[in-house]
């Protein structure tokens, strides 16, 4: 079972939440707060401020505290992945995408009123989260625990466990 260490970064700047979109290997485009695997050495805080200055152009000076945490298992799938969000309240620079995954296509500061549309096609491991802390006032909050049942993540199920 691989395991994952996965930082996400929560900028919020003028009411506008900071999302990158993700084309997935099956070909889908999902949209999603910045961030990745945290390497080696780093700690989580600098892992989300590389991934969010690779994905987006942007430096973060500070991030503030983790607003919640997501665990996401997929045995079938041979993973598991721990994510910690933190939020900050400011971003420095202009959006330029430096991705050297290649994944990233676009990165772009949503109106809150708007980030649910963009996150329909999104995994509900990040999806329910984001919501969820926006419509608390983006205050910290509970864990999540997500469980994907099959070998095929677009037929897979996904099940959600009480926090």
């Amino acid at each position: 079972m691989r395991s994952f260490r996965v930082g996400g970064g929560l900028v919020v700047v003028d009411n506008q939440l900071l999302l990158a979109a993700n084309r997935r290997r099956q070909g889908t485009l999902e949209w999603t707060p910045p961030g990745g695997v945290i390497d080696d050495g780093e700690s989580v805080t600098q892992g989300i401020s590389r991934e969010v200055h690779e994905e987006t152009g942007l430096h973060v000076p500070k991030w503030h505290e983790c607003h919640y945490t997501v665990t996401v298992s997929a045995p079938d799938m041979g993973w598991e992945m721990t994510v910690e969000s933190w939020f900050s309240p400011v971003a420095h620079g202009t959006i330029a995408l430096n991705d050297p995954d290649r994944i990233v296509e676009q990165a772009m500061f949503v109106d809150l009123h708007d980030v649910e549309g963009l996150l329909g096609d999104s995994p509900p491991w990040v999806r329910v989260p984001v919501l969820d802390w926006l419509g608390l006032g983006m205050q910290p909050m509970h864990s999540y625990d997500f469980r994907v049942y099959g070998a095929d993540r677009a037929t897979a199920r996904i099940e959600q466990r009480s926090p």
